[in-house]
């Protein structure tokens, strides 16, 4: 655990920056769901959705980036990814191996390493956060 304390901040740095780049789907959503998940929506409607899905995921990686930098925003900037990041895991998951051939499978194994590191610094300094908080 006092490694990953140690590096919490190189740590949160890549995750934010592999994050932020998902706002490729907000340029580029077509080709972002095909490189993705090997399929398309077609529509305005999936534009729009798929534009705002790549905005929300750049944001968390701007939150990673920011809390790496801000002690004060670090534990909830890791809360805010490591349940982005499970909620994406647990939906990718949901449909079994359809879309692990691409690049959500990476995303998935990726994004469960950080969740284990993430959790892993959130339980190792959770004493020392809740004395911070009485004083």
């Amino acid at each position: 655990m006092n490694a990953i304390i140690r590096n919490i901040k190189p740590l949160m740095l890549v995750s934010g920056i592999l994050t932020t780049t998902m706002l490729y789907a907000a340029v580029a959503p077509a080709a972002a769901l095909q490189s993705t998940f090997g399929e398309s929506l077609s529509g305005p409607l999936a534009e729009v959705i798929v534009r705002n899905w790549g905005v929300l995921i750049a944001l968390v990686g701007a939150m990673l980036i920011d809390g790496a930098f801000n002690p004060s925003t670090r534990r909830l900037a890791l809360f805010a990814a490591s349940a982005s990041k499970i909620a994406f895991i647990a939906l990718v998951l949901s449909n079994g191996s359809r879309y692990l051939g691409y690049g959500a499978g990476t995303a998935v194994a990726v994004d469960s390493l950080t969740v284990v590191l993430f959790m892993g610094y959130l339980a190792a300094t959770r004493s020392a956060f809740r004395t911070s908080a009485v004083a």
